[in-house]
């Protein structure tokens, strides 16, 4: 009895060690998450300075620059459109006549048909039969052309003179870089002088740097036209080194003819200038300075009706028009500027005195 007593608790305690090895444990708890990185401390960027008035200046200039690029690109394209096999053969029978008379030069070269568009309407307002009249021009001389600009004077010079002249025209480098200005005027001067060999093929493109130039031989041009660039030439203080380069160039007695936009006579040059006008009384006194004589002045190309203190200067007016619709109407009405007219003849240089001997006497 005892015995099985015993072996009956033996058989309990085995079991209840048996069920409590086979218990698992509770789970753990999950490992919290690791903190997560602080965020760096916000940085303060200064703000980007503010461009100053020149760069925004520059940088304006350099977008007008690219558009303007563009917009040669497109006319030049279109002119070549334009000048069919047609219009180069009676263009080309037009240079190779010879003319009697500057008149009657002129008069031939306004009908031609290599006349860009929009060209001919400036005649009334240019009158170039009587201002190239004026400046005794003649269909022998040897010309040079200062600043041919788009061409509107070459296209009446070029034909006028390749029978028995010579034309010339002054063109900034070609090949300088694109981003500076003289580069896209020498390029639109080229550009213009190769599309029409019938017409240009003896028309000179004299090369110059505009701050040393240099317009080859002594003595040599019949005449000389500075045509609406004379407040260039002063603002950028050359106008000095150019009149004593067209004064080098000309044969003696020969003729400088210059138009203007003109200036009220009081007004100051160094600020007139900046708007595209020089004062008539200032600038004859500059170019006989030179070694130049007055020979005649005319008002062929007077305008009354221009105020002279527009926006943007004379190029506010036609046929620049620079605020485009902006009182459009108003501007066309003045038309083009009031401009001086005239014609210098080349004399020459003052010798000075010898001083006297100095006495020997004690």
């Amino acid at each position: 009895m005892k015995l099985t007593a015993l072996s009956n608790l033996t058989l309990v305690v085995a079991l209840g060690c048996g069920s409590a090895a086979e218990v698992a444990p509770p789970p753990a708890e999950p490992a919290p998450p690791p903190p997560a990185p602080l965020a760096p401390a916000p940085v303060a960027v200064a703000p980007a300075p503010e461009p100053t008035p020149e760069e925004k200046k520059r940088a304006e200039e350099a977008k007008k620059l690219e558009a303007d690029w563009k917009e040669l690109e497109q006319k030049h394209a279109a002119e070549i459109a334009r000048l069919t096999p047609e219009v180069r053969a009676t263009v080309k029978a037009l240079a190779d006549k010879g003319y009697p008379t500057t008149r009657a030069a002129i008069s031939a070269a306004l009908g031609g048909k290599h006349r860009a568009p929009g060209n001919a309407e400036r005649d009334a307002q240019r009158h170039p039969v009587e201002t190239l009249e004026f400046f005794g021009v003649k269909p022998t001389h040897a010309v040079l052309e200062y600043g041919p600009g788009e061409g509107w004077y070459t296209e009446l010079l070029a034909p006028a003179l390749a029978s028995k002249g010579k034309l010339m025209v002054t063109m900034t480098d070609p090949n300088g870089p694109r981003t500076e200005r003289p580069t896209l005027y020498g390029t639109r001067t080229k550009l213009f002088l190769e599309r029409l060999p019938e017409v240009y093929a003896k028309t000179a493109p004299v090369l110059v740097d505009p701050k040393a130039p240099r317009l080859g031989a002594d003595a040599s041009l019949d005449a000389v036209l500075l045509i609406r660039g004379a407040h260039g030439m002063h603002n950028n203080k050359m106008l000095a080194v150019w009149l004593a380069e067209f004064h080098r160039a000309l044969k003696p007695k020969g003729l400088l003819g210059v138009e203007q936009h003109r200036a009220a006579p009081d007004q100051n040059p160094d600020e007139s200038s900046k708007k595209g006008y020089l004062p008539e009384p200032w600038l004859i006194a500059q170019i006989e300075a030179a070694g130049f004589k007055l020979q005649a002045k005319s008002e062929i190309n007077a305008n009354p009706k221009d105020t002279k203190d527009h926006p943007e200067g004379v190029w506010t007016l036609p046929p620049t028009l620079r605020l485009g619709e902006v009182d459009k109407a108003k501007y066309l009405a003045i038309g083009e500027s009031d401009r001086m007219t005239l014609r210098f003849v080349k004399v020459e240089a003052k010798v000075a005195s010898p001083k006297p001997a100095a006495s020997t006497k004690p």
